[in-house]
């Protein structure tokens, strides 16, 4: 028989979860906020890991300026560790120019040539690989072949961590290698249902794509996101389980920017602690429906989602 209780607060034994990728700034026509897929996942999934004993940091590269500066005075502030923002004395920290529409959705105008562009590996990054739990990336932080070397050589010896591939496709700034790896490397795949017509179309996979992929990929696990009609989980042994819609009222300045990232922190979180499937599927929608409900990409969370992490034991 296993039992649920709620896992120790505020002790924390090391970083043992990760958002290797772009670490920039949203920049609205009215102010500039953190952002970058997986900066806000590491956010969120440090506020998360604290019921865990562990830490989340971002793994990236920033600007010797100014807002480097304010990156990592940022992150202070919400209690992340910058130790794994290495510092580019030759390029700019990442900006990203967000415009919303009328329902809130975003788009993007995002510049080239940002020091995550130039993330380098390191014996750090290498040790940090060894021993992290989990680790979340994308696709824009890899436009670079260097930076797209450095993820790959992170997540190959990430050997024994949850691997989740968050495919968040953003312009022109992938292709079909950079896919077809990813998902090879991937033990968790998070997408969103466009992104699943451009895998299908990419990887020409017939039929049923979910099962398409499951079948050429070493995944455990696929993540699918829905917007508000929440998200269905789905699992290498033909499991499906659909998550309940949720809906909080939303602020009048809302915006659907961190929506995503927020439902995979949930969503590994919830790995991590080894709650049962219905469980890490509630807890990412909640996420991801509380941050689209709220302006910016990592609003503060409220308690009762917090207190929705358990660490499953033994009874």
């Amino acid at each position: 028989m296993q039992a649920l209780q709620s896992a120790e607060v505020g002790v924390f034994l090391s970083i043992d979860i990760v958002g290797i990728g772009e670490a920039l700034f949203d920049v609205y026509p009215d102010r500039e906020v953190l952002g970058g897929a997986p900066l806000n996942f590491a956010v969120h999934a440090n506020r998360l890991a604290s019921r865990l004993g562990m830490q989340a940091a971002p793994v990236s590269r920033i600007g010797w300026d100014a807002r480097g500066e304010r990156m990592k005075s940022r992150l202070a502030s919400l209690g992340v560790s910058d130790e794994y923002l290495q510092p580019d004395i030759d390029h700019p920290t990442g900006t990203v120019e967000v415009s919303l529409d009328a329902e809130g959705q975003p788009s993007y105008v995002i510049p080239p040539q940002c020091a995550w562009d130039f993330l380098q590996f390191s014996s750090e990054f290498e040790a940090l690989a060894s021993r992290c739990q989990a680790v979340c990336f994308g696709t824009l932080a890899q436009r670079r072949d260097g930076a797209r070397e450095t993820i790959e050589a992170f997540l190959t010896k990430a050997e024994n961590a949850i691997r989740l591939f968050d495919v968040n496709l953003r312009q022109d700034f992938y292709d079909l290698s950079m896919l077809r790896r990813g998902c090879a490397l991937a033990t968790v795949l998070k997408v969103n249902e466009q992104e699943l017509e451009v895998l299908s179309e990419l990887l020409d996979l017939s039929g049923d794509p979910v099962a398409a992929l499951f079948g050429r990929f070493p995944m455990e696990r696929l993540l699918l996101t829905r917007g508000d009609r929440g998200c269905i989980l789905f699992g290498a042994n033909n499991t499906k389980l659909e998550g309940k819609m949720i809906s909080y009222p939303a602020a009048p300045d809302a915006d659907a920017v961190g929506a995503g990232d927020a439902a995979a922190a949930g969503f590994v979180i919830g790995l991590l602690a080894k709650m049962t499937d219905g469980q890490v599927l509630e807890l990412a929608n909640h996420m991801g429906a509380w941050v689209a409900s709220q302006p910016g990409a990592s609003p503060t969370l409220p308690a009762h989602i917090l207190d929705m992490v358990m660490v499953r034991t033994s009874a």
